[in-house]
């Protein structure tokens, strides 16, 4: 965890952070328009958004849509135990301590260097029951206790690529191990045309769980662009209706695919075994232009 680089800019009148981690490069950029929010960016990647006065703001479109999520996982306000698996800058986990209070939590991040300089520089509320652990994802859910998660989210991406041991069935075996009966799984993937990693993803769930649902930017569905899509999975009915309206009013609006259409998406793609799978696709240069 040595430092390599680290010091502190002038930008728009406030001091962004620059600080080596263990995953690479990370700057915590200040917000031009909200007093206490950041921006955290991993080699030029933009990763999280987070605003101290407002946790309950989301800024980045998939992290709205993980919310959106949240919001339905359970009825309003009512505390959930939630594992991220991921963490960032714990965007999502403020947020459910701040949407459904008295909820308990554990945020999975690898990277130890930015769990810190996140605590250091962001601080959680010392009231949130928030459990950080610095190891590998699949180590770390493992060492939830069955049955004890209402919601697990996986928001892991390595080098701007989601590992390829966590794209597995039997990863998802760990997920269904930990989930509650009727849990919900969520996770943010990334790709592009020709969406082969989406495909893919979208059948290991259903190889998993009986009720599936996509959302993401239409343009992204059709393959015309690199993008984030959520897929979002458990073994009883999905709020599909309310997730597709709420994301249908979102600034950037998303499409939800469920049911027949979500199964043809797939296209015949197989599920990922831990023999076959590979990282997601890099994004393009581009992407974050």
């Amino acid at each position: 965890m040595g430092k390599s680089r680290s010091g502190r800019r002038r930008q728009t009148g406030a001091e962004a952070v620059v600080e080596s981690v263990d995953g690479g490069l990370a700057e915590l950029i200040p917000d031009r328009e909200r007093a206490r929010a950041w921006t955290l960016v991993i080699d030029g990647a933009p990763q999280s958004h987070v605003d101290l006065d407002d946790p309950a703001y989301l800024s980045f479109e998939y992290q709205r849509r993980l919310g959106h999520v949240i919001d339905l996982v359970a009825p309003p306000g009512r505390p959930v135990h939630a594992v991220h698996l991921g963490g960032g800058a714990f965007t999502l986990a403020r947020y459910v301590a701040a949407t459904r209070p008295r909820s308990t939590q554990q945020v999975v991040e690898r990277d130890a260097g930015l769990v810190q300089l996140v605590r250091r520089e962001l601080p959680l509320d010392p009231n949130a029951r928030i459990r950080v652990r610095s190891v590998d994802a699949r180590e770390g859910l493992a060492k939830v206790p069955d049955g004890w998660a209402d919601l697990v989210i996986t928001d892991v991406f390595s080098g701007a690529r989601t590992p390829a041991h966590l794209t597995s069935t039997e990863f998802l075996d760990h997920v269904r191990r930990a989930l509650k009966p009727g849990g919900v799984y969520a996770a943010n993937l990334a790709d592009g045309p020709p969406l082969a990693h989406l495909r893919g993803q979208i059948a290991t769930a259903a190889a998993r769980f009986g009720q599936l649902a996509l959302v993401a930017d239409p343009t992204v569905l059709r393959g015309k662009r690199f993008g984030n899509a959520v897929l979002v999975a458990s073994d009883e009915p999905l709020p599909v209706a309310e997730l597709t309206r709420r994301a249908a009013s979102d600034p950037h609006p998303g499409r939800v695919e469920h049911g027949r259409t979500l199964t043809d998406f797939t296209g015949g793609a197989v599920a990922v075994t831990d023999l076959a799978a590979v990282a997601s696709p890099a994004p393009p240069a581009s992407v974050f232009r």
